[in-house]
């Protein structure tokens, strides 16, 4: 969201979701065309079950704090759903898929509170800011075939002693490392020792464990000249041939880092290469090449990725998957709403087009660099809450990213980051058992 430091879907951001969902799975072939013929043909596959409408707002589990919703509202249906049959290849699968599982009842809750916790954005505070029902608050994921353990704020820190971590990428970071920092607020508060003048990019630091987190904003990971135009406008000018020098400029002082790309890439932009102007991605008005948001989105990983394989400093990099939002009966900039109370059941929700095709992107570059990794030496892990997200259209801010909002006046609302505490702990969770397993095994080596 724009307030929140992160722009999330405005018009020119989401032209390529209206576009698909009013052409259906035509378009959406077309898109996905340079996945699935080029390798990536062993994560999509279609299901070919009839689209299903947007569920009335006055049935299922949804709040009764909004008001009624007309059918007028609801502009779009659902395209085919494209079925989850997992991810061919996966070089975190041996024993258990951590990523492979269900929601299940949790009646212990969260390990923090919002009281407890001062590391909260206000715009993630839900509890505080008045939303009315807690129930997204009581689950927990459960991979198929084994148990993901809570996270262990003790065990992790002793582990982390004498170490540093960088988390490269865009809000939905900052929305994590809160996360993060809460739960390791229950053996030892950080200390905030940096940040930028936007607040963008911070560093924490635990000083009984000589423990450095930071927080490096980077929304493309590409060199980007970004123009605030006013009025969620925004002049990007992306170098599909430059690294944002951001990070990179700082990627050998870190034992860990977490990455990953994001919501920027649907933004309106002007792509060059070798200083000159190459295309465009929506640019009504101008005639340049249109190039799509996969185009500039793959350029990334690929150089992302060739960067951190060809680089002498081999620190354990973990590149988290794109992130799904629930906007219902529109986008945030138009009406659009998240106001379900429970998470959804598998297959119940098969989420947006887009979201799928650039997830399918993330996967097909990170099984390259996998592959190159192991032979230099390199630890490349993949943090893959795609799927495990898309089931909890609970556990977003809606309307209670602002303090006691007036819904009768159907406020804008947040779809795309997370109430703190919320389902993105399990995110923590999973990355403390990805980390720590990767410990074991190379001291074991």
């Amino acid at each position: 969201m724009e307030s929140d430091g992160e722009p999330s879907s405005f018009p020119q951001m989401r032209v390529g979701r209206f576009l698909l969902k009013f052409f259906g799975s035509a378009c959406l072939l077309a898109l996905s065309y340079r996945l699935l013929f080029s390798g990536a043909t062993g994560f999509f596959v279609f299901s070919g079950s009839p689209a299903s409408e947007i569920p009335a707002a006055k049935g299922g589990n949804l709040r009764s704090d909004y008001p009624s919703m007309e059918k007028t509202d609801a502009p779009y249906t659902r395209l085919p759903e494209m079925a989850w049959h997992g991810r061919k290849g996966d070089s975190l699968k041996e024993q258990c898929d951590l990523f492979s599982g269900e929601w299940i009842p949790n009646s212990s809750g969260p390990p923090y509170t919002n009281s407890s916790c001062s590391f909260i954005d206000p715009y993630q505070d839900c509890l505080t800011n008045g939303r009315p029902d807690t129930g997204y608050l009581y689950w927990k994921w459960k991979p198929y075939g084994c148990d993901l353990s809570p996270f262990d704020a003790e065990k992790f820190l002793k582990a982390m002693r004498n170490k540093s971590w960088a988390f490269i990428g865009d809000s939905i970071f900052r929305n994590q490392i809160e996360s993060l920092l809460c739960l390791l607020s229950q053996v030892e508060e950080a200390v905030e020792i940096y940040h930028d003048e936007t607040y963008q990019s911070m560093t924490w630091y635990f000083s009984s464990h000589n423990l450095t987190l930071a927080l490096i904003w980077a929304p493309f990971l590409l060199k980007a000249e970004i123009k605030n135009l006013g009025h969620s406008q925004y002049d990007i000018q992306l170098h599909l041939d430059a690294l944002d020098d951001t990070w990179t400029s700082q990627y050998n002082k870190y034992d860990y880092i977490v990455m990953s790309g994001g919501q920027w890439f649907l933004k309106t932009a002007i792509f060059w290469e070798n200083g000159t102007i190459i295309g465009c991605h929506y640019c009504p008005g101008k005639t340049l090449r249109k190039l799509g948001m996969d185009y500039s989105y793959q350029k990334a990983l690929e150089l992302a990725f060739h960067f951190i394989t060809a680089s002498d400093h081999k620190p354990l990099v973990v590149f988290r998957t794109w992130t799904p939002d629930h906007f219902e009966y529109g986008e945030w900039y138009n009406g659009g709403i998240c106001n379900r109370t429970e998470p959804y059941k598998e297959g119940e929700f098969s989420g947006d087009p887009v979201d799928q095709v650039m997830r399918g992107l993330e996967i097909v570059e990170f099984e390259k660099a996998a592959a190159i990794g192991l032979e230099d030496g390199m630890h490349l892990k993949l943090l893959d809450v795609y799927h495990l997200s898309l089931l909890r259209p609970d556990g977003h801010p809606g309307p209670y990213r602002k303090l006691h909002p007036d819904i009768s006046k159907r406020p804008q609302n947040d779809c795309l980051h997370w109430c703190l505490p919320g389902p993105i702990d399990i995110w923590n969770d999973i990355l403390m058992e990805i980390v720590l397993k990767e410990g074991v095994q190379r001291s074991s080596s």
